[in-house]
């Protein structure tokens, strides 16, 4: 028999937003472990982005392709294997898993094809994860 709990979760709406991004995931509001927040990981992107173009130019003539292909080299690497890519090393953010470990090269892999996709990362939860992360089940968090 159908009980009132078991069609009670959408007859009472969405849940309600949490009070702080990542509150849902268990992170602290402020501090190490706490999620990024949109400036640093703009400004991070911007780090990664730049560099990128340095190097393609010197060595590519700035091709846009060569860019693209850099950074996302750059981006599978570095996070796969130590959690952080240059820009996030600087403003001291590092990507984890939901659990707390290293997110790994395929889960890097799949998050850097959507990151280049730029629309999967503008699309943002209540815990300000991109679809990009969500895809991947990992989360940018301060260190």
């Amino acid at each position: 028999m159908v009980d009132r709990r078991d069609i009670g979760s959408w007859l009472q709406g969405p849940p309600r937003p949490s009070a702080y991004p990542g509150q849902r995931l268990g992170a602290p509001e402020r501090g190490p472990g706490s999620v990024a927040r949109l400036g640093r990981r703009v400004a991070a992107l911007v780090v990664d982005w730049g560099l990128s173009y340095l190097v393609a130019a010197a060595f590519f003539g700035g091709n846009n392709v060569a860019v693209l292909g850099i950074f996302a080299i750059e981006q599978i690497l570095l996070v796969g294997t130590a959690g952080f890519a240059f820009g996030h090393r600087l403003f001291r953010m590092r990507l984890q898993r939901l659990d707390g470990t290293a997110p790994g090269l395929g889960k890097a892999a799949v998050r850097t094809l959507l990151l280049v996709l730029v629309v999967p990362a503008l699309i943002n939860d209540q815990d300000q994860r991109g679809l990009h992360d969500r895809a991947a089940g990992t989360v940018l968090v301060r260190f």
